[in-house]
């Protein structure tokens, strides 16, 4: 069991419990998958960006990354169905504990003039997608092998029923939100 999940069980639960009136722990909410996901608008052109991307992403998640295709075809883009777009991967269990650990702890702190995170990311039902501009602020990437920076998008998503719960739930966890 990781760190923050052994903190979420011991502490952070218990604390929800109180906050909110929950009869039932099972009504605590908490994190159920993250997922990554790189969209890469050059990568219908070429291939080693593809490759690239789904080594980097693998890299940072510790899973393998599947590469996404085109649903349907834009000629104003080039863009065929079927042609690869980007890369994703979903975390879970002890994997998605052990991001969310890193993440909060080691890569925000990384990026550039960090002040803490907006909470405009909530989509009304308690999950968070936070958007990261350079995929280097991870510590598994190096810097000298890396062709093009790239962006992603990190999606938590929780149990909760509203963002006041799913925002109390990754603040309780270490997310650090702009007050």
């Amino acid at each position: 069991m990781s760190r923050l999940q052994q903190m979420f069980n011991e502490k952070i639960s218990p604390e929800l419990k109180k906050e909110f009136n929950y009869s039932s722990s099972m009504q605590i909410p908490c994190m159920q998958s993250i997922s990554l996901n790189i969209g890469l608008g050059d990568g219908s052109q070429d291939n080693k960006i593809i490759q690239d991307a789904v080594q980097e992403l693998t890299l940072i998640a510790g899973q393998k990354a599947v590469i996404t295709r085109a649903k349907k075809s834009i000629a104003a883009f080039k863009l065929r169905e079927g042609m690869p777009v980007g890369c994703r991967v979903t975390l879970r269990h002890r994997r998605m504990w052990e991001f969310y650990d890193k993440l909060v702890n080691f890569s925000l702190p990384r990026v550039r003039d960090f002040r803490g995170i907006q909470d405009r990311g909530f989509d009304g039902r308690g999950n968070f997608t936070l958007g990261i501009r350079e995929h280097t602020i991870f510590p598994e990437i190096n810097m000298d092998k890396v062709d093009q920076v790239k962006g992603m998008n990190v999606t938590i998503v929780t149990s909760a029923q509203t963002d006041k719960e799913g925002k109390m739930l990754l603040q309780m966890l270490g997310m650090p939100f702009i007050k």
